[in-house]
């Protein structure tokens, strides 16, 4: 199986962005769930129709990723706090609805350290989680604190790691994440670690070791997609169809190496 994340940069109307997507070869995409950065014009506020678009243009869809603007208010105590939790619970809610089964989450940053009032927080989302059948998880950036800290705390088969290999060669070099979080390993973001931004390029077109970080994914058994989370943001001369197909030749390259080392 082989996924993508569905805002890849472009801007077009749903439909053919799923449309193009499956012409392209993937089985499925990974959804951006807010209309937070405003694309109104291009369908992004009704993000909420995504799924059956996709359903209808013959994806699966993998998980939802939650808003991120408000991220570190989750540890604070005050209504900015309470509302990107109720945020999260509404995301849970949404993927029993929609028949998703996985959210992908962040946790706040390395300057927002942990409390036990974000824990409980974690708590109640966990609880709904794991009542309503959906899993959550937690995305490395630069939080690895926090994401230990919620790991270790919360012993829940609900709430897991999403590994993003760009965050991890960026901000964590020298932690081997998947031998210490691989174990709960719910969702994958593949993207190279080129261009301006220096991540969220083409696999294969930055410094990541691709032969061995799909060793490293094989070696913890995780049976879910090969998910690209790559953007045009370095590829503009390409059209979002080229841009489309070249990211699945570069995700069949990834299947190939993971099936390796299996």
């Amino acid at each position: 199986m082989i996924t993508i994340y569905d805002w890849f940069g472009y801007e077009l109307p749903n439909k053919e962005r799923y449309k193009l997507i499956k012409e392209a070869g993937f089985d499925g995409v990974l959804l951006w769930w807010s209309d937070g950065f405003g694309r109104d014009c291009f369908g992004r506020n009704d993000y909420r129709n995504g799924p059956q678009i996709a359903r209808e243009a013959g994806l699966f869809i993998e998980n939802i990723h939650t808003p991120v603007q408000n991220e570190n208010n989750l540890w604070l105590d005050n209504l900015d706090g309470e509302i990107v939790t109720d945020c999260y619970l509404q995301c849970v809610a949404d993927c029993a609805e929609f028949e998703i089964p996985t959210m992908v989450v962040h946790l706040p940053g390395e300057d927002n350290p942990y409390n036990t009032l974000g824990l409980d927080r974690i708590k109640r989302i966990t609880e709904k989680a794991e009542q309503l059948g959906v899993n959550v998880a937690l995305e490395n950036l630069w939080n690895l604190s926090n994401l230990a800290y919620v790991l270790e705390q919360v012993d829940s088969l609900r709430i897991g790691f999403c590994y993003d290999c760009g965050h991890h060669y960026r901000h964590y070099p020298d932690d081997d994440l998947l031998s210490m979080y691989g174990s709960r390993l719910m969702a994958l973001h593949l993207h190279d670690n080129n261009g301006s931004y220096a991540q969220h390029g083409l696999p294969f077109d930055g410094t990541i070791d691709w032969s061995t970080t799909m060793k490293k994914i094989a070696e913890t058994d995780y049976s879910g997609a090969t998910a690209i989370e790559a953007m045009n943001w370095d590829y503009e001369d390409l059209s979002a169809k080229e841009f489309l197909h070249k990211a699945f030749k570069r995700a069949k390259r990834l299947e190939a190496l993971k099936l390796y080392n299996q």
